[in-house]
């Protein structure tokens, strides 16, 4: 899958992100982090990784607002564990855990509670895509003082 995503360039990379960010397990940080050092421009890797991304976590708001219920039961399965550590962590930091919402484990559920707290849409917006901007920045970062050909 990694092939393909680098095969199809900027397009592949908004897949790849698109769908780690939903309740998908999959990982996107090879593709991201392999598209630079390839001649893909640093900032759009960047902006296109960060939009892929945030339109999944938009999906899971909606799967949120529209009805855990009816999808979880039908379509998807989330370990009530990490529903209940998602939720928790929602409770107690509100919108401002969604800078957290790509971490694994507990971010894409983080998007789902926002839903289903019908968290305003401008608000978590904003919060999740500042907190995939400072991802992506000390991503970049950390791996370019490994490597100095960025």
């Amino acid at each position: 899958m990694t092939d393909l995503a680098l095969n199809l360039g900027y397009v592949g990379l908004f897949l790849i992100t698109f769908l780690a960010s939903t309740i998908f397990p999959f990982p996107s940080e090879l593709v991201v982090t392999a598209m630079p050092p390839l001649g893909y421009n640093l900032w759009l890797v960047i902006i296109v990784a960060m939009t892929g991304s945030f339109l999944g976590n938009l999906v899971n708001y909606y799967v949120g607002a529209k009805g855990t219920d009816f999808v979880f039961s039908r379509y998807i399965s989330i370990k009530p564990e990490r529903w209940a550590q998602a939720e928790g962590y929602f409770r107690r930091w509100g919108v401002y855990s969604l800078l957290f919402s790509w971490l694994p484990v507990v971010g894409d559920p983080l998007t789902i509670v926002a839903g289903a707290f019908h968290v305003d849409l401008r608000a978590f917006a904003f919060w999740v895509l500042l907190g995939k901007l400072v991802r992506y920045l000390v991503f970049f970062g950390i791996f370019s003082s490994f490597f100095d050909n960025f």
